[in-house]
């Protein structure tokens, strides 16, 4: 059995988990309830709260709602249809997940790791979201399935990486951070260009 991560991995893992909630929220849920029952994650008593993530009922429905945004997350405009449904879901997983993660002995505590880890599945997923948006607007559609592979494939690793290696997850929450709001950056200057320039340019 690993470990007992400490403070600054508690606070790694929140990090990392809530981010990669706004990618794939039930692929996380899955994912941590899988390695508390093969005891791959190892945490301390005041993460009890994380254990009903291991309920067989829980993992079974998380596994058909990943199955459901797998396949859904790979046709053109579904994918943002499925993003544009989970705006609320996924922030709020997220934060409900940091919260179970962080020690409840302190309210204060609880409460920003609360809004920020709804702001950071947030930001994940509107990272996610507006990049999507963005390969959308390109005839062909193989793109979509090859990022969302990408994604799903990343995803995996990472959370199989900052649960395997809690040392590493304080890392992994700053790239994750880091190339969110690069893709969200992207998104909004490209689609500006592509819908809020349009019609100026027509009219020339």
């Amino acid at each position: 059995m690993a470990a007992h991560p400490g403070i600054v991995e508690i606070l790694g893992l929140a990090g990392s988990i809530s981010l990669l909630s706004g990618w794939r929220l039930y692929l996380t849920i899955l994912a941590t309830g899988l390695a508390m029952h093969f005891h791959a994650l190892a945490l301390p008593e005041h993460l009890a709260a994380l254990a009903i993530l291991a309920n067989p009922w829980v993992m079974g429905t998380s596994a058909f709602a990943a199955l459901c945004e797998f396949l859904a997350d790979k046709i053109a405009w579904l994918d943002s249809v499925w993003d544009a449904v989970h705006t609320l879901i996924r922030p709020i997983g997220g934060a409900l997940l940091t919260l179970a993660i962080v020690d409840p002995a302190d309210p204060a505590t609880q409460a920003v790791a609360f809004i920020l880890g709804g702001g950071g599945a947030l930001l994940a997923h509107s990272g996610k979201a507006g990049a999507r948006a963005v390969i959308n607007t390109s005839p062909e559609p193989l793109s979509n399935v090859v990022v969302s592979s990408t994604e799903d494939i990343a995803t995996g690793g990472l959370l199989y990486l900052v649960y395997s290696n809690p040392l590493t997850a304080g890392a992994v929450a700053l790239v994750l951070a880091a190339l969110a709001i690069a893709l969200l950056v992207f998104a909004m200057r490209v689609l500006g260009k592509l819908f809020g320039k349009g019609p100026a340019s027509s009219a020339q």
